[in-house]
């Protein structure tokens, strides 16, 4: 499970999207985006990806509106939109020598120095969405995770890229090993890898029991895995299991380890971030949000201060020692779309996907399609919607029976070819639950 329940309901286009995962809102930011809000709002859809200056005040964002942002955190406005991307711009990272590096839906890699309206270099070669990047400590390589299996190291001086391949699904995390001698990736396969980076020795492969969503390393070495279960995973430097602390009920998405590595912070579909105590790998306290999906994290150097980016499109502030908003306008929020079906569960269950599908046939397509009407209703054919090659071949009508499975086994077996996040329930009172709510509230 990752990123979105019902990011795309496997009909959703596959237009290489992720958190991933990814469903794709293709909305265009403003061009002046200047004002200044303490929540840095500005993209037009959700806040994918987050990366902080080694100074603490700058951050990138990435945007399923395929759109990055360059923000002073100072003066809490954008300096500049980073527009290249033809589709969600899933992941940011920040190079030692002060450029920008962006990778999106599309594949691309593109590098950016700051003031100039279009990237330096474009790296291309990936076949799938590029998911994670990781620059390394001596600024020499720049590391990405693709839902095509792969890993590449890009020689940031020029040069063809070293690929990594032995992962059998989308890999969606990747990191540098402390001591810059290996690259960690974490995948949908349930593994994760430790390459080492010299010689021609074969990765570490380390069996995990659920599909892992993200990954981050701590200055000691110590290994931190976001699973699709929920829980956060450390492994020590060479691969040996090193104790694991649940999360929450959902998918963890993504990951952040505080400077000092006193805490990692692990973002939520759910739409809570848990704060957790490295030392005593016990749960600290828990972030609430608005309730849609957190898709990214990263900790300020002060290692209280926490960014967190989701799905209401918004760069929120916290103080991870308290869990408050450091700022009051994060309190504010937008209406609930469901708020008309409190208390039931079904529509607990669909929570996480309101920010990719609406429900009514006034509503218009967001990341998805709408699901009016969807059931009796052929896959991939929803009007107004531009859905891939792949889905439009498949041979499911969607029932009570369909959508439940789709669900039971998850879209990667139960749709071959779609772009929509690995997600399971594996609760069959959930499952029915989830399809009797859509009985409901898709009525046309």
């Amino acid at each position: 499970m990752r990123h979105g329940i019902f990011a795309n309901l496997s009909f959703a286009r596959a237009s290489r999207s992720v958190l991933v995962i990814f469903a794709l809102v293709l909305l265009m930011l403003p061009i002046g985006v200047t004002a200044a809000f303490a929540q840095l709002r500005g993209h037009g859809g959700p806040v994918r990806a987050l990366a902080i200056s080694s100074d603490g005040q700058t951050v990138i964002s990435g945007s399923f509106d395929s759109t990055a942002v360059r923000w002073s955190l100072a003066r809490n406005a954008a300096e500049q939109v980073l527009r290249f991307h033809a589709d969600a711009v899933n992941a940011v990272a920040w190079l030692r020598d002060g450029r920008a590096a962006t990778a999106g839906a599309d594949g691309r890699i593109a590098i950016w120095t700051s003031g100039k309206s279009e990237p330096d270099t474009v790296l291309e070669g990936h076949s799938g969405p590029v998911a994670a990047l990781a620059a390394s400590a001596d600024g020499a390589t720049l590391a990405s995770a693709s839902w095509d299996h792969t890993v590449r190291l890009w020689p940031l001086a020029g040069g063809p890229p070293r690929v990594l391949d032995g992962h059998s699904q989308n890999v969606n995390g990747v990191a540098f090993a402390a001591d810059g001698r290996a690259l960690i990736s974490v995948s949908y396969d349930q593994s994760v890898r430790i390459w080492p980076l010299s010689g021609s020795l074969a990765p570490t492969v380390v069996a995990m029991p659920t599909p892992l969503n993200a990954v981050a390393v701590n200055r000691d070495g110590e290994i931190a895995i976001g699973g699709a279960d929920g829980r956060v995973y450390w492994l020590a430097a060479g691969g040996a299991r090193a104790g694991e602390v649940t999360a929450g009920p959902r998918p963890v998405i993504s990951i952040a380890i505080s400077p000092d590595g006193a805490h990692v912070a692990a973002a939520s579909i759910g739409g809570a971030v848990a704060v957790i105590d490295r030392a005593t790998r016990s749960l600290a306290r828990t972030l609430v949000g608005p309730g849609l999906p957190v898709w990214s994290v990263a900790f300020l150097p002060d290692s209280r201060t926490l960014l967190t980016g989701g799905a209401d499109n918004i760069v929120r502030r916290w103080n991870a020692a308290t869990g408050e908003p450091i700022d009051r306008l994060l309190l504010e929020t937008t209406g609930d779309p469901l708020a008309a079906y409190a208390g039931d569960r079904g529509a607990e269950v669909f929570r996480a996907c309101v920010a990719c599908h609406t429900l009514g046939a006034e509503q218009a397509s967001k990341a998805g399609p709408t699901l009016a009407g969807i059931f009796s209703r052929r896959i991939a054919t929803a009007p107004g919607y531009n859905f891939s090659d792949a889905l439009k071949r498949l041979d499911i009508v969607w029932t009570p029976e369909t959508v439940s499975k789709l669900f039971e086994i998850g879209p990667q077996a139960y749709t071959p070819g779609t772009k929509m996040p690995e997600q399971r329930i594996g609760s069959e009172q959930d499952r029915a639950a989830l399809v009797q709510f859509l009985e409901r509230a898709t009525k046309r």
